[in-house]
């Protein structure tokens, strides 16, 4: 045997795994580059829980549904940047997201992200507060009659702020995508509001129907506001003003201290119209409260603007992919690709609002230059409701005050689909960095305490054999060490308390080949070998053991990873990954350097090597198996 190139071999992988470690996507000081990546019990971090919520029957969501956001979730998360977060089902209702390193706000990876194109039909105010009339300043002259109240203010349905709102563009634009200049009638006043629209003479909400226990819920609500402010609420034809009617004001007043629970059971007409229910109320209503694309629905934008919104056209299943991209101007913008189906539907959808047609968008709804605006709607909130300025045919944008991180949220969100279920926050942890040190360290002292036993009793039992498996763990930590530095960038493996429990465990197996191997030498030159041809004699027979043991645990741990979940995981991979490379130190180093040991005179020391009484035994003279040979 030639023990040279066994160890030229090893000393290979050394100098690529190095190299690797140094220069292989690293960044910074030496120092930094010889840092793996920790999780969230070793350097603190964030751990949110969210749970499964269903507003229609509160049953728990099927085991797919969960495992399908669950991957979505994890999908969003890693589109941050953060390749290491830990995303795993908890029971049959949470999903428990991990991350490690800085803080970090995780409140819109579990939003359903259920995207939604629609139709601005109208607007009025959000504020929710019934602003008391004028008139109810009595004047010095005593009269009655208030002045102006024949003209509603603008506090009722005020120009949508909105309509200054950037403007969907496409490129390229259909053949009608010239902007339409703003005729007078296309600017809202605020009479326009009481007058009857079109759209007012639509069906309202309430004849829609609804789930049982939604109207088990609507019924609660009415008795709770009263029998006199349901009626009034339900007789609104458009958004009351209540300047002009006192008594009204004071009628609807309970709306106002409705939660958004209780909101979001309402018509949507009766949302829309009453106005002591406001952006306050609508804004936090439970999620999916507005997910139906049949239905028409009422959103805020900004918290000052409430929309009435008619059925979605386009949905989110619609868009092939979305990206956060900069527009000619510098400003964040999120493009939309659309299917084919998809974009067929966009077109006939912006034909609609470049048109008005059916005269569906009343004056209040119309944006700057006369069009309709179209509401982009993620979940109960509006996005944006840019002004159509002609029949887009081409991919188009998302625009809006983005910043790059929000664009990319919602890229993302689009990017990787709606959530088959919605979820609530119930639980959001900041682990410090202070306690994860304190746990790198015990993990550390633990593993420092394992490895020091092992060396010891190696030098106690086996004397010169002690420094091969010193040197051995040695490599072998080395190598483990190069590994996890390595994997953490290329795959975003990340090193837990649970990764070094398992290194620890290593430590065990790779004592149980040091202790398989040196015995069976002993064996063998108690049999009447000499050192230098009982090493690779022990070596043939110890080997298949050594890879027995090491594929048992190996398979353990593949078997551990695959079923397991959570910190678990960490565990199986980090003793998999150990195991492998104990065996690679077995065969380029182990094997090798005994080769080496065996020509040395002090091999042949029974104080110095080792090996015990074996040698002793081996001078003395050989017994006769066959006692009639001895007579012989």
């Amino acid at each position: 045997m030639r023990p040279g190139r066994q160890l030229a071999v090893l000393g290979f992988i050394f100098v690529v795994l190095y190299l690797l470690v140094f220069f292989a996507g690293a960044s910074g000081s030496w120092k930094d580059r010889l840092e793996p990546k920790l999780g969230l019990d070793l350097i603190g971090g964030t751990r949110v829980t969210l749970e499964a919520t269903n507003s229609v029957d509160g049953k728990p969501p099927t085991a797919e549904n969960l495992e399908e956001a669950r991957e979505i979730i994890e999908s969003r998360v890693n589109a941050f940047g953060v390749a290491e977060a830990e995303v795993v089902t908890e029971g049959n209702r949470n999903i428990v997201i991990s991350l490690p390193g800085e803080n970090r706000n995780l409140d819109d990876v579990g939003e359903a992200a259920e995207l939604r194109f629609r139709k601005v039909l109208k607007a009025a105010s959000g504020s929710g507060v019934a602003e008391a009339p004028p008139a109810a300043t009595p004047t010095p002259s005593g009269s009655a009659a208030p002045t102006g109240s024949a003209t509603p203010s603008g506090a009722a349905t005020p120009t949508p702020t909105g309509s200054a709102s950037p403007k969907v563009t496409s490129s390229p634009s259909g053949g009608q995508g010239g902007m339409a200049p703003a005729s007078p009638s296309a600017t809202p006043t605020p009479s326009a509001s009481a007058s009857a629209s079109p759209s007012a003479a639509a069906p309202t909400a309430s004849s829609e129907p609804v789930p049982a226990s939604v109207e088990e819920q609507r019924k609660a609500v009415e008795q709770k506001v009263g029998a006199a402010a349901w009626q009034a609420a339900n007789g609104l034809q458009a958004p009351a003003d209540l300047t002009a009617d006192p008594s009204l004001a004071e009628k609807l007043k309970p709306f106002g201290t409705l939660s958004p629970q209780e909101v979001a059971v309402l018509p949507a007409q009766m949302q829309f119209n009453v106005p002591t229910i406001g952006c306050a109320q609508l804004d936090q209503r439970p999620p999916a409260s507005i997910s139906d694309p049949k239905q028409q629905v009422v959103s805020c934008e900004d918290g000052a603007s409430k929309y009435l919104l008619d059925q979605a056209k386009v949905l989110g299943t619609d868009v092939s992919d979305a990206d956060a991209v900069l527009d000619q101007t510098n400003a964040w913008v999120v493009s939309l690709d659309f299917t084919g189906d998809g974009q067929g539907k966009w077109t006939s959808l912006t034909r609609e609002a470049f048109n008005n047609e059916g005269q569906a968008c009343d004056a209040t709804a119309l944006g700057q230059d006369g069009k309709c605006r179209v509401a982009v709607v993620l979940d109960n909130e509006i996005v944006s409701s840019p002004e159509i300025q002609g029949v887009l045919t081409g991919n188009s944008q998302i625009t809006g005050q983005f910043t790059q991180k929000d664009a990319s949220t919602l890229a993302g969100q689009l990017r990787y689909g709606a959530l088959p279920v919605t979820f609530e926050q119930q639980e959001a942890q900041n682990v410090t960095a202070t306690l994860g040190a304190s746990h790198l360290r015990a993990g550390l002292l633990a593993a420092g305490i394992g490895m020091l036993l092992v060396i010891i009793y190696a030098f106690f039992y086996y004397r010169l054999l002690g420094s091969v498996i010193f040197l051995s763990l040695i490599l072998s930590a080395l190598l483990v060490f190069g590994a996890l530095v390595v994997l953490g960038r290329q795959i975003g493996f990340t090193l837990t308390l649970a990764g070094i429990a398992g290194m620890i465990v290593s430590l065990g197996v790779a004592a149980d080949s040091f202790v398989i191997y040196f015995e069976r030498l002993k064996d063998e030159i108690r049999e009447g070998r000499s050192p230098r041809s009982a090493v690779p004699r022990a070596w043939i027979r110890a080997r298949r053991t050594i890879i027995s043991a090491n594929a048992i645990t190996l398979l353990s741990a593949v078997v551990l990873y695959v079923v397991s979940v959570g910190t678990v995981k960490g565990f199986a991979f980090a003793l998999g990954l150990a195991t492998v490379l104990d065996l690679v130190v077995v065969f380029l180093f182990r094997h090798p350097i005994m080769t080496m040991f065996a020509r040395t005179r002090a091999f042949l020391s029974p104080r110095v090597s080792g090996l015990g009484r074996a040698l002793p035994a081996r001078n003395q003279p050989t017994q006769p198996r066959n006692p009639r040979a001895k007579e012989a």
